[in-house]
């Protein structure tokens, strides 16, 4: 006699979610914690902490490792683990695709080309403009490489003041595969240096991340994790089709709009300071939606934590798995990831039962 299979009630997937949410919020802190006391320096929170505790003098070396090397790493890595994770969920939810993620639409090709145009064509800048923006160049040129594509995006896919979802996927499969042709061509045209730095900065990092690069893309990051619990509702309504969603009373041109906006930000930005990291966007909503149901109330939140926990443990491999030499986030990602998307992928064509 077959068994009957349980499906958990609305009420059961509110208090799994919530469950799961101070779950991953204690996991957050823990990996706060393991991501400032481990590195290739000696340099520990816990010998700081002991110091504080007797009164010794803290050594000005732990002081520095810790204040200006660690701390601006550990809150780069939570603010665009948490901005990639949140964007796929958005992006997901916008076009009703568990596999979509914010580089099916161009953005982060966009931004890409925009780091390869400053590191291979930053020496023609003028030079008001490469004293103003030192080695802040390269992230600004992503984000501005962001922003651009999402503008030519979103003049593409709107007419008359509607917003074609299908269209602006076609579109940024095009955008995409045109940045990627142009980045070719600078490829090419690097000298050995330059080429260094393209490979370190497709592979992705957050060795580069200082108080000023969180001052500067840290607050666009923000606004658009701040903006994404706000879409929760449209979302959850764009999930009945548009014509229903309509129906039901919700702007869906408005809550389009915003959701492409802040997938542009938050994915320019975090791009903007890091470099390309990939699977983080479209793996970690994938599993929670798995996990607790597509509701985008508990989703977004639940994908911020677990995006945030994600990026953290990678980089902790990373900078520990060959110290003192790092390896590039992105490779840790990959390797991570990548099972985890081929399984999602046999799973949705029932090759697979778990």
């Amino acid at each position: 006699m077959a068994m009957a299979t349980a499906v958990p009630l609305p009420g059961d997937r509110d208090a799994q979610a919530r469950a799961l949410a101070l779950w991953l919020g204690i996991a957050l802190l823990l990996a706060a914690l393991a991501s400032l006391s481990h590195g290739a320096s000696g340099a520990s929170l816990w010998s700081v902490a002991q110091a504080l505790v007797s009164g010794e003098p803290i050594p000005d070396r732990d002081r520095i490792i810790l204040w200006d090397i660690r701390l601006p790493r550990l809150l780069t890595g939570i603010l665009v683990g948490a901005s990639l994770a949140v964007g796929g969920a958005v992006m997901q939810g916008l076009f009703r695709n568990p596999l979509a993620d914010p580089g099916l639409v161009g953005v982060g090709a966009g931004a890409g080309l925009g780091a390869v145009v400053a590191i291979v064509l930053g020496g023609l800048a003028p030079a008001w403009l490469a004293a103003r923006a030192g080695y802040h160049l390269v992230p600004l040129a992503a984000f501005l490489g962001g922003w651009a594509s999402t503008l030519v995006l979103y003049r593409v896919s709107t007419r008359a003041g509607r917003t074609s979802v299908a269209t602006m996927l076609l579109a940024g499969i095009a955008l995409g595969a045109l940045a990627g042709a142009l980045t070719g061509i600078l490829v090419y045209l690097a000298d050995d240096r330059q080429l260094r730095d393209l490979t370190f900065w497709g592979l992705g990092s957050l060795g580069g991340a200082t108080w000023p690069r969180i001052a500067a893309a840290g607050p666009v990051m923000l606004l658009a994790l701040c903006t994404a619990p706000f879409l929760a509702r449209g979302l959850n309504g764009l999930a009945l089709g548009e014509a229903a969603a309509h129906h039901i009373g919700l702007p869906v041109q408005r809550v389009k709009s915003v959701a492409i906006l802040t997938v542009a930000g938050a994915t320019g930005a975090a791009v903007a300071v890091s470099g390309g990291i990939g699977f983080v966007g479209i793996v970690v909503p994938h599993l929670l939606r798995l996990a607790t149901g597509p509701d985008h109330r508990f989703l977004l939140v639940n994908a911020g934590l677990a995006g945030a926990i994600l990026l953290l443990l990678a980089d902790l491999i990373a900078r520990n798995v060959i110290a003192p030499a790092e390896l590039p986030i992105g490779i840790v990602t990959a390797v991570l990831g990548a099972p985890v998307f081929l399984w999602i992928l046999l799973r949705r064509r029932g090759l697979v039962d778990l």
